[in-house]
């Protein structure tokens, strides 16, 4: 079985194919390496990954409609994980088109590949951002979703969108995955936990969001 995992040099990719490795699967994964967050540190996970003679990664760009193509065509998948995307609630009002780009126009080259090579399964991050304005506690699966408060929020209810139609029109088994805030070793760094540890551990203050209301 081939196991495609996208934006595998990301946090929860990078676990996702320990773990798959680990059970003995053949995993590819692809990744471009976006400047978001350090690429030293995205690197070094995929070096790590390498030691496993049964991962490969070749580096490409999702909205590489051409490479993508001849990607999938070449190696055959019969699961795809889409955890690539651009990623950052924040900073999706200073940029964002690399939204668009990677979280809309990437996502329908995925979905279109997908149906063209009969995968067997897709998966993919959808985000508990999609909750939005929703004040039921606790978050149901059930909950209406029709208010997302970010650009980034809004993206991602648009891939449960498309994957639903693409699952509708061509039987593509899929399933969206609602990620809260995901910590753990070799996390991302402009993340919280990280920012107050770094501070604290060099006795700096502490940047507050959102004035403290939370």
């Amino acid at each position: 079985m081939n196991i495609l995992i996208t934006g595998a040099a990301g946090f929860i990719g990078f676990n996702l194919a320990l773990y798959l490795l680990n059970k003995n699967y053949k995993v590819y994964g692809i990744d471009n390496f976006d400047n978001y967050y350090s690429i030293p540190l995205k690197k070094k996970r995929i070096d790590v990954l390498k030691k496993n003679k049964k991962f490969i990664f070749e580096k490409i760009n999702i909205i590489n409609k051409n490479k993508l193509s001849s990607f999938f065509k070449k190696k055959k998948f019969d699961i795809i994980i889409n955890l690539a995307a651009q990623a950052g609630v924040r900073y999706s009002l200073e940029n964002p088109f690399k939204y668009i780009e990677s979280n809309l126009k990437g996502f329908g080259i995925i979905l279109e590949n997908c149906r063209k090579f009969n995968i067997k399964n897709f998966i993919f991050a959808s985000s508990s951002s999609i909750y939005g304005g929703n004040q039921n506690m606790p978050f149901s699966e059930t909950d209406p979703t029709n208010h997302p408060i970010s650009l980034y929020a809004a993206t991602k209810k648009a891939n449960e969108l498309f994957a639903h139609t693409y699952s509708h029109l061509y039987h593509i088994p899929s399933t969206a995955l609602r990620f809260f805030t995901v910590y753990g070793p070799w996390g991302r760094p402009d993340m919280a936990l990280f920012l107050f540890t770094n501070a604290i551990a060099n006795n700096l203050p502490i940047k507050v969001f959102n004035n403290g209301n939370m």
